[in-house]
């Protein structure tokens, strides 16, 4: 959601940021429509202020024998023209609260100008890339020949893109949660969090999922949207809560199942781990001042990257253009890492930083320290990380070629001493 006033003052550089996103100008709307409800609402207060001068008088009036047959006409006159105009004022209220809503977030300066995934700028890479003795094998392929992926029977209790993992990969999966919660809440200091899997409407337009991209959501038949994210409840810890500034900076995990009826993806990942219904995934939120959203944006990729080093996995972190930058973000990185099976890089985590974009919808302020001033909160979210694309990425780079698969190291300990899946 867009604040009014900044449009206000800033229409040329509001405009500038939404066409950098492919998206037409709209300032020169959206202050018609509020310069017209700013009118309305200052003719209804002076109806107001009338009829209730009128209420006073009218009692004086007859108390003191005047005549008030014209006091009454001009009093039923007010009763058809401020209904009316009360009428007008929720009509273009709603009318620019959706546009408001319907826009996205106002890009950084620092975001590059481009149409989608081709265009992202490379910041850096991690990691020396493996070369295989053998043509290695894509993740589904290595899972199912040692039986503890299974595709088909998964299809056959609840359809196209969901999965059973089975023994050893099943224990991967919760050896993988331990340690990532443990790197997060221990060497970055996140808080760990139990959140709810269900949330109401409000808390999915509060991150700028809803009205957009109900599409993408599976509701339930109670009005509940189960999450797409963890960001979801994670970031609505602040839904309409003022915190001290010295709280700050606010910082959250927390492990969930996600899901995500994934439209507009036919075609795409159509096999094995990479695009599911439902998944898992550690997530980061950051809650922070203004003047810090930035270098936080850099700690929680930092954080991210972490997990990816432990374990040995190559990756590069790419700074997403106009273009392929989500609705909610400001300014957005993306890790990719490296597939062997596919031989390139597929994206593992976003990391965002919103701006006050996702807090204006929330109502997330913090009290400032030294004053009276409530400011909007800065939020952040990033995966810290999939867990079923971390699953991807180790079986493709691990594997072996007897169809084996080694357990990184840093695994071993959560694995019960397990070296080697096979």
């Amino acid at each position: 959601m867009h604040d009014i006033k900044f449009i206000r003052e800033n229409p040329e550089a509001f405009d500038k940021s939404m066409e950098k996103r492919g998206v037409s100008a709209r300032s020169a709307e959206i202050l018609a429509i509020d310069e017209k409800l700013r009118s309305v609402l200052t003719e209804l207060q002076t109806y107001q202020s009338k009829r209730n001068d009128l209420s006073k008088l009218i009692p004086v009036y007859k108390k003191e024998g005047k005549g008030i047959d014209g006091l009454l006409a001009e009093s039923e006159e007010l009763k058809r023209t401020i209904p009316a105009l009360e009428a007008e004022q929720d009509t273009l209220r709603n009318s620019l609260e959706d546009i408001l809503c319907s826009l996205p977030n106002i890009l950084a300066e620092a975001v590059p100008v481009g149409k989608d995934e081709n265009d992202n700028q490379e910041i850096r890479k991690w990691g020396e890339i493996r070369k295989f003795d053998f043509a290695p094998l894509e993740h589904f392929d290595i899972g199912e020949k040692l039986g503890v992926i299974d595709f088909e029977q998964a299809a056959k209790v609840s359809g196209s893109r969901f999965v059973y993992l089975k023994g050893a990969l099943a224990r991967m999966e919760r050896a993988l949660v331990n340690f990532m919660l443990d790197v997060h809440t221990n060497e970055f200091g996140y808080t760990e969090v139990v959140a709810p899997h269900l949330v109401k409407a409000d808390a999915v337009f509060g991150v700028g999922q809803l009205p957009k991209f109900e599409e993408d959501l599976f509701k339930t038949t109670t009005d509940h949207y189960l999450i797409s994210t963890a960001e979801v409840p994670l970031t609505n810890l602040m839904l309409d809560k003022i915190v001290s500034e010295e709280t700050l900076p606010l910082r959250f995990t927390g492990y969930t199942p996600c899901y995500r009826s994934e439209a507009g993806s036919a075609g795409r990942d159509t096999k094995g781990m990479v695009r599911l219904h439902q998944f898992s995934k550690v997530e980061l939120v950051s809650i922070t001042r203004s003047s810090e959203s930035e270098a936080e944006h850099e700690r929680m990729c930092s954080a991210a990257e972490t997990i990816l080093q432990r374990l040995n996995l190559p990756y590069r972190v790419m700074l997403l253009c106009s273009g392929d930058t989500g609705f909610s973000s400001a300014r957005t990185y993306d890790i990719e890492v490296w597939l062997p099976g596919q031989n390139k890089y597929r994206e593992i985590s976003s990391c965002s930083n919103c701006g006050d974009f996702q807090a204006l919808r929330l109502k997330a302020r913090y009290k400032e320290l030294h004053g009276t001033k409530n400011t909007l909160v800065h939020t952040l979210n990033g995966s810290g990380l999939p867990i079923g694309r971390t699953m991807v990425a180790i079986i493709e780079n691990y594997q072996n070629e007897d169809g084996t698969v080694s357990v990184p190291e840093v695994l071993v300990p959560y694995m019960g001493g397990l070296t080697k899946i096979g």
